[in-house]
């Protein structure tokens, strides 16, 4: 999920592009945990550290006016998910003056992203795949908990036959083939706890 306030020229250029893949700031928070300031650029410039796709995507920011900041990477659980905030400077704002409002303002920048993460985090999935009924998030969650076909049925008062027509189902709507993938991929997806409003 991409949230941004960046206009349709700079988007469309670093995501619809896919030049994201080319940023060396998202490269560092993939391989990197807090902040950053984005002055590291000018020494990995100087130091020869960056591929010609990398200076491209450095090249074009600029153009488009994106060109001070400060990159926020969070702790994963998993290395199949990553979250991170690109904190930009607006237009005409060098490095130096983004980093004089971090060593004044920066803890409580940080601690705000790490709310907005947090929050981001249990936002229900909102993709391409289905939602599950409420009988199939309650199978897995039971699956989840280790119970067996066999509990889980006395649990849900139904026979063994329901609850694995509802796991099958279940791994049909995640598009995943064990039972096991289906648990792991609707956490991920903020799908097994969910509060009914």
């Amino acid at each position: 999920m991409i949230l941004t306030n960046h206009d349709t020229t700079y988007t469309d250029f670093f995501m619809g592009q896919s030049q994201y893949f080319h940023a060396p700031m998202v490269k560092w928070a993939l391989e990197n945990e807090g902040a950053c300031s984005w002055s590291i650029l000018e020494d990995m410039m100087e130091a020869g550290a960056l591929t010609e796709s990398e200076r491209k995507v450095i090249q074009v920011n600029k153009e488009l006016g994106v060109e001070a900041g400060y990159t926020v990477s969070f702790k994963s659980i998993s290395k199949r998910i990553k979250g991170a905030i690109a904190l930009t400077g607006r237009r005409g704002l060098r490095q130096s003056d983004v980093n004089a409002i971090w060593a004044e303002h920066g803890s409580d920048i940080l601690i705000m992203n790490n709310v907005a993460h947090l929050k981001i985090m249990t936002l229900p999935y909102a993709g391409p795949t289905r939602h599950l009924t409420k009988r199939q998030r309650e199978a897995l969650q039971w699956v989840g908990d280790g119970k067996t076909t066999q509990d889980i049925a006395i649990l849900m008062g139904l026979t063994a036959a329901t609850v694995e027509k509802h796991l099958r189902l279940a791994r049909e709507s995640l598009s995943v083939e064990t039972t096991a993938q289906a648990v792991l991929k609707a956490a991920f997806q903020n799908q097994m706890f969910v509060l009914e409003v």
